[in-house]
């Protein structure tokens, strides 16, 4: 049986800067992992690349045992389909409802008929999924409140709504709770791993905070400048290990210990 997600010696470039460097990786279905390291290490780019919204220059990738770059145009919307993304920025739209933006979610699947039709004049039974969903991340009441008008926890939980209502295979969340107090986002973490457990979908999320990823996921994958410099258990990241994937000091790792 193929892996969920694999990477073989992938290399993506910018101009002369190159974002990932000869990576390797595969990741199964069900997994929970945290891509961690410091900024501009590559974690967006790998995202990117797990979704099939960014090609590689080099090596080769497949998802759900298939390569992208051999699917027709349809096939390659299907595909995408069952992969949802919560980019960094969140990727709402500000003047529409919290109802309106989540059924956005169903947008790769339904065509773009049937979705302005369903933006415009959603369904009941688009209403009842969409509140339950709202009500299963905490803000049931807010399903017909523009998103211009939420708090930046409410818009979070509304674009992990949208990404459940697509009913993915697998969820990738860029940096998703840097703009959250330390509170909020172990609430979000830990929601995120809930909801992985409940449905079975594979999750991959980028974290800046390391202490955080240790908490909450059996699996890190540390970049740096491009390269995976640690994959493994939370607790084998330590020492030597944590010092080399983020060029510490011994003077920042004693005050950091």
């Amino acid at each position: 049986m193929s892996s969920a997600f694999q990477l073989s010696s992938v290399t993506c470039r910018f101009g002369d800067f190159t974002a990932l460097d000869s990576i390797g990786l595969k990741i199964e279905a069900g997994e929970q992992v945290a891509l961690i390291g410091p900024s501009g290490s590559g974690k967006t780019t790998l995202l990117k690349v797990l979704n099939t919204t960014r090609r590689q220059e080099a090596g080769s990738f497949t998802v759900f045992g298939q390569d992208p770059e051999q699917l027709s145009p349809k096939e390659l919307r299907a595909v995408r389909s069952t992969i949802a993304t919560i980019p960094q920025h969140l990727g709402l739209v500000p003047n529409l409802t919290a109802v309106q933006n989540v059924i956005l979610g169903q947008g790769g699947r339904r065509g773009l008929f049937r979705s302005i039709r369903d933006l415009l004049f959603p369904s009941s039974p688009d209403k009842f999924a969409i509140h339950e969903l709202l009500d299963r991340v905490g803000i049931e009441e807010k399903l017909f409140s523009r998103v211009s008008e939420l708090s930046g926890g409410q818009k979070q939980r509304v674009a992990i709504a949208r990404a459940l209502f697509q009913k993915p295979e697998a969820l990738f969340a860029d940096e998703p709770v840097s703009s959250v107090d330390p509170a909020r986002a172990k609430d979000t973490i830990r929601l995120f791993r809930e909801l992985s457990d409940e449905l079975g979908f594979t999750l991959c999320v980028s974290l800046h905070d390391v202490a955080l990823a240790k908490e909450y996921f059996p699996r890190l994958i540390g970049l740096r400048a491009g390269k995976i410099v640690f994959d493994g258990a939370p607790q084998d990241l330590a020492g030597e290990a944590l010092k080399e994937l983020y060029q510490l000091s011994d003077e920042e790792m004693m005050r950091d210990a």
